[in-house]
């Protein structure tokens, strides 16, 4: 009987993969035809061969290789910063002792449930009169501060259980609360790191409103905008390219995904239960 039961959660399992893995594979797919492909075969028709010219094409005639290279620098240099800034922000709200420290951690709270489009206009008109819109500079500072709030959540969960007496025992060692910090706290919470990196990765490289409303010189542009104005490097035709942009930029948010899936889950439940 538990067979039996087991048979149709395994078939809507089944169909709900097909659903989510064929759009993919139907993309890698298509990025692979050659030009004439398009026009001769049917849509959902398999590549004849392994056109990869099409991965070159959008490299280099598409700039996609600035556009990764911007990705890649708001991306990881704006996670350094959140890991860094949200660790040590949730260490001095939770366990050192101070007036407000309540009503700081309310309000670092309440930035999560901001809406973006809220503060479009005043982050515009911010940078605009400080002469560092449209830079790298702007994007960071905006994904640093949108990843805060979340990320000091994540973080103040697991160093809220970490007992005082290790902070203690740590003192008693020698250790100023810098040390502390490095050598005792951080290495106690490296599944809450791992969680906040893989949850801010996603939010900051598949970010398309902030980049389109910051960024207007192309060669700032990040993957998701650049991708808007994909088309108007090839125009309506040259769907192989497209395609292989679209890929391109798709990748590494799977990979990201496959790699660090189960520590994200395990760091999040952890997160919830110990805070």
């Amino acid at each position: 009987m538990k067979i039996l039961k087991s048979i149709p959660l395994k078939i809507l399992v089944a169909l709900v993969m097909v659903i989510v893995i064929f759009p993919i594979f139907w993309m890698v797919a298509a990025s692979l035809k050659a030009p004439l492909e398009f026009t001769a075969n049917p849509i959902f028709a398999l590549p004849e061969g392994f056109y990869w010219k099409n991965y070159v094409d959008a490299w280099t005639i598409g700039n996609m290789s600035v556009f990764y290279k911007n990705s890649i620098i708001t991306t990881f240099v704006s996670l350094a910063f959140v890991v860094i800034f949200a660790a040590m922000i949730s260490f001095g709200l939770i366990k050192l002792r101070w007036k407000g420290a309540s009503l700081c951690m309310l309000m670092f709270s309440m930035g999560i449930v901001i809406p973006v489009q809220m503060v479009l206009i005043p982050l515009f008109t911010i940078y605009n009169k400080t002469g560092i819109i449209n830079t790298r500079f702007c994007l960071m500072i905006t994904y640093i501060g949108f990843n805060m709030s979340l990320a000091i959540y994540l973080f103040a969960g697991y160093i809220r259980s970490i007992p005082g007496e290790i902070m203690e025992a740590s003192v008693m060692d020698g250790c100023n609360i810098y040390k502390m910090f490095l050598k005792v706290i951080m290495p106690m919470i490296k599944s809450a790191v791992a969680t906040v990196l893989v949850v801010s990765f996603f939010t900051i490289w598949n970010d398309l409103i902030f980049s389109m409303t910051f960024i207007s010189s192309s060669s700032l542009k990040t993957l998701q905008t650049g991708l808007l104005y994909f088309q108007n490097e090839f125009g309506n035709k040259d769907w192989g390219p497209i395609f292989a942009a679209i890929t391109m930029v798709i990748v590494p948010t799977i990979a990201v995904y496959i790699v660090l899936n189960k520590k994200v889950i395990k760091g999040m439940t952890e997160g919830a239960v110990k805070g």
